[in-house]
């Protein structure tokens, strides 16, 4: 019984052996010019200069609710075309439930002006 998982075995150390070679070949010849602007830290498209609790404007969580709405979507409703015909009307009504859903958030955000770039 332990043959049939050999070549599931000899997968994940052929993978792991690559990974491992490829960031050691990267590491070794990888070039080293560490500067001031490269070790400094980046985060967020700015550099931090006050406190972690700052107010973020309402504007960067509207983008991430809508960018949600959208990857769930497109998640869900891929998967269900490609068996819509095997669903028939239960699952047509389904989808239309879970659209009106993703609609409403949509036009939350909407009326919100998240849709508005200043």
């Amino acid at each position: 019984m332990l043959a049939e998982y050999l070549p599931t075995l000899l997968f994940l150390m052929v993978s792991t052996g690559i990974g491992v070679a490829l960031f050691a070949v990267g590491k070794v010849l990888g070039p080293k010019r560490p500067s001031l602007e490269k070790l400094s830290p980046y985060e967020c498209g700015f550099e931090a200069f006050d406190d972690a609790r700052m107010q973020f404007d309402i504007r960067y969580y509207l983008i991430a609710i809508q960018f949600i709405i959208f990857d769930l979507e497109i998640i869900f409703i891929v998967p269900w075309a490609t068996v819509f015909r095997e669903l028939g009307v239960l699952g047509l009504v389904e989808m239309a439930i879970f659209a009106g859903m993703l609609l409403i958030g949509f036009v939350y955000v909407w009326k919100k002006g998240a849709l508005e770039w200043e």
